[in-house]
């Protein structure tokens, strides 16, 4: 598990634009605003916004024990203004503490931190001769293994293109099938080892590792991301407070599209089927879009922050 030399490096992807746009200054929020960053990760987003707005209160969430020691660690200068919940983000909304007051900002920053890529033991990287993991948490759910070693080639193949838009994701879980019939998959360098030897020649030189989308498809499939997005918009949007702001960091065009649909039903004044003429549902928009288009990094952030190339931000206002 971590190591005790690591510090803190994770940079948070496109912090300035996200303080801007959730910014509590000039709105109406009690005592300076309560906000709960859904994803606290080793808390830099916390630690700018309270930093930033030293009248802000914020909980953070987070699944991995391990992670939110560090981050109690490091917030600990901000004193009571910093609550935290170790738990799924899905279990926390959809059973909302009552002691709490309902937010005024609610964050959520899908993409992972490099402490899971560099400290966490887990096999997150393909860089690293780990366990096959993958889990935020490690006490429940299946492995990286034994979805590797277990799912059929055509399951395989399917997440890996409906996860990362894998272009050579068939090819891919073909190897995985003939190889394990000789050893079951142990290590993430194992698995790497089989996806660079898979792809054609050309795609293993390219601006990233071939395994990169692989490795990325089966952590959403392991911690079941994608259905754990789904399920706690509307419950997340339930308990915020009328006039409070709700932002969502995506990193592939799956997450991407998911939170732009359910902003979009959010601020539509009808939500009857588009196939009927005359409206029945009498409905009005329960949110403005802040955000009408996802917001990107600029060159100047790509180039000092990698990962924050495939990230987008939208925001949306409860009405």
């Amino acid at each position: 598990m971590g190591g005790g030399t690591y510090t803190y490096v994770h940079t948070p992807v496109l912090l300035e634009q996200t303080l801007s746009l959730l910014s509590p200054e000039g709105e109406n929020y009690k005592d300076g605003g309560f906000m709960i960053d859904s994803t606290l990760g080793e808390g830099g987003h916390s630690y700018a916004f309270l930093q930033r707005f030293p009248d802000l209160r914020i909980m953070g969430l987070d699944v991995d024990e391990e992670i939110q020691k560090r981050a109690r660690e490091r917030l600990s200068v901000f004193g009571k203004r910093m609550s935290f919940y170790r738990g799924w983000f899905t279990d926390f909304y959809a059973d909302y503490p009552a002691s709490l007051p309902r937010p005024d900002i609610i964050l959520f920053d899908l993409g992972i931190s490099i402490f899971h890529y560099e400290c966490s033991g887990r096999g997150f990287s393909f860089r690293s001769d780990e366990a096959l993991d993958m889990r935020l948490n490690p006490a429940e759910g299946k492995t990286a293994a034994d979805l590797v070693n277990n799912l059929r080639a055509d399951e395989l193949a399917d997440l890996f293109y409906r996860f990362a838009d894998e272009r050579f994701s068939r090819r891919i879980a073909q190897a995985i099938e003939k190889s394990r019939r000789l050893s079951p998959f142990t290590s993430a360098k194992q698995l790497a080892d089989c996806i660079y030897a898979a792809v054609p020649a050309p795609y293993r030189f390219g601006s990233i590792h071939p395994a990169t989308k692989s490795f990325q498809a089966l952590r959403i499939a392991v911690n079941k991301e994608t259905e754990r997005l789904e399920n706690v918009l509307d419950k997340a949007f339930a308990v915020l407070n009328p006039g409070g702001k709700m932002g969502v960091i995506t990193f592939h065009s799956l997450e991407d599209k998911t939170v732009k649909n359910y902003f979009k039903q959010c601020a539509k004044n009808c939500i009857c089927p588009p196939e009927q003429a005359v409206c029945t549902c009498s409905g009005k928009a329960r949110a403005a879009l802040i955000t009408r288009k996802p917001v990107s990094a600029d060159e100047k952030e790509v180039a000092e922050n990698p990962p924050s190339r495939s990230a987008k931000l939208r925001v949306l206002r409860k009405l």
